[in-house]
């Protein structure tokens, strides 16, 4: 299993606006691509310094072939829709891929 992580900063003002748009809009209309080998998702908030709100995304996939079927050849760019990216103050760079190692 492999974990995608990305992080992105709104302000205090946008964080509601933009957690309601990764609940109800982008990470349901990723779970509608019916990407083969995607597992699910979360996200982490949290306040940060200067005003701005962390949002961490983790997207969950069964192997680094389904991320690349998700977000392309070029697969450590993030995948940011365009109204998510106005609602963002900044942004990593590049999404992060972990293996995720079970203990149960």
């Amino acid at each position: 299993m492999i974990a995608r992580i990305w992080h992105g900063w709104t302000t205090r003002e946008n964080a509601g606006k933009y957690e309601k748009l990764l609940r109800e809009e982008v990470l349901l209309e990723i779970a509608q691509r019916s990407i083969p080998g995607y597992k699910g998702a979360e996200i982490f908030v949290r306040e940060a310094e200067n005003d701005e709100m962390e949002f961490i995304t983790l997207l969950r996939f069964e192997t680094l072939d389904a991320v690349k079927t998700f977000a392309g050849k070029d697969y450590e760019q993030p995948v940011i829709p365009p109204e998510a990216r106005r609602l963002l103050k900044r942004h990593s760079e590049n999404s992060r891929h972990y293996r995720i190692v079970q203990i149960n």
